[in-house]
């Protein structure tokens, strides 16, 4: 495929510390700013310091270099509450002559709590470092429904619940999974929900899942107080239980790669509670590399630019 000149992939996400003592840093960028209660900068600590580091940078890189590879244009990467931060893309295409830019955000729903947030900072990296530069940005809302999408959760669930089932000797109930928000957040009419069950739903329609063999919930909401999405992960699994059910299958359908809230949330707090309630709990593998994540993202970039 020929080469748009100085045309130029964006991958968003979120960002992780480098190391548990940067974790009050990073917190105040995921706050803007605002402190938060010791109680809570301590735990976020200790949720780090049992993984050892979040890999989601890393990962993060390797998936930029899986699509710049597979596209052959330039893929850079900003995180917006760690390094490298937007900003910092965003200077560097300034530096590369870069006039054209596709963003996507590694979240697959659109929510203003993640997706709008990486906008607006990508927007003021712009303005702050593109000034007087013709610079078009065509950012991707949403792509919870990417038909190579499903089929890389699809993959990934099939092989990681066949094997649970062996092992169990039953059928295991699968639990979609995606990050918690507000409940104000939908309240206003954020499309987030209704996106990541309609994932859910594909994914398990993909492996031909049937209605009762799975349900969803929202995963790691927020230590700082309100009401947010529910049902939560320990609902659920007290409702499985009830139901006769003797272990659960985690697939999240929100993440694209392994970090905090998989590493920590999933495999140590919700398999802790599990166990408290004398149930075993299985998740699938995260995309990381995965290839038909791979091929997700550049069908993405070439609808963009009308070379499928």
């Amino acid at each position: 495929m020929a080469i748009p000149k100085n045309t130029a992939v964006l991958l968003l996400a979120h960002g992780s510390p480098d190391s548990v003592d940067e974790v009050p840093e990073f917190l105040l960028q995921v706050t803007g700013g605002r402190t938060l209660p010791e109680q809570v900068i301590e735990e976020v600590k200790h949720r780090y310091g049992l993984i050892g580091q979040s890999p989601l940078t890393c990962w993060t890189r390797e998936q930029g270099d899986r699509l710049f590879r597979e596209l052959g244009l330039p893929v850079y990467i900003g995180m917006r509450n760690w390094k490298p931060f937007i900003a910092d893309a965003v200077r560097s295409m300034s530096e590369a002559g870069i006039t054209r830019v596709i963003a996507i955000c590694l979240a697959p729903q659109n929510s203003r709590t993640s997706v709008g947030l990486y906008r607006n900072v990508l927007n003021k990296a712009i303005n702050d470092y593109l000034t007087g530069v013709s610079c078009e940005v065509d950012f991707v809302e949403a792509w919870h429904s990417h038909p190579f999408l499903i089929k890389a959760f699809a993959e990934k669930l099939l092989s990681g619940w066949s094997d649970a089932c062996r092992e169990m000797k039953s059928s295991v109930p699968v639990i979609f999974t995606a990050h918690s928000v507000p409940q104000r957040t939908i309240a206003d009419g954020d499309p987030y929900e209704t996106q990541a069950k309609e994932t859910a739903a594909l994914v398990a329609r993909e492996i031909l899942l049937r209605d009762d063999d799975w349900t969803f919930a929202f995963q790691s909401q927020g230590m700082s107080g309100g009401a947010w999405l529910g049902p939560t992960v320990e609902e659920t699994i007290l409702s499985l239980k009830a139901e006769g059910h003797e272990s659960v299958f985690v697939q999240p359908v929100g993440f694209v790669c392994d970090h905090v809230e998989v590493l920590y949330d999933i495999d140590i707090a919700f398999k802790q509670f599990a166990k408290g309630e004398n149930m075993v709990l299985f998740r699938s593998e995260s995309l990381n590399g995965s290839p038909l994540l791979t091929a997700a993202l550049a069908d993405i970039v070439r609808s963009r630019m009308n070379l499928n």
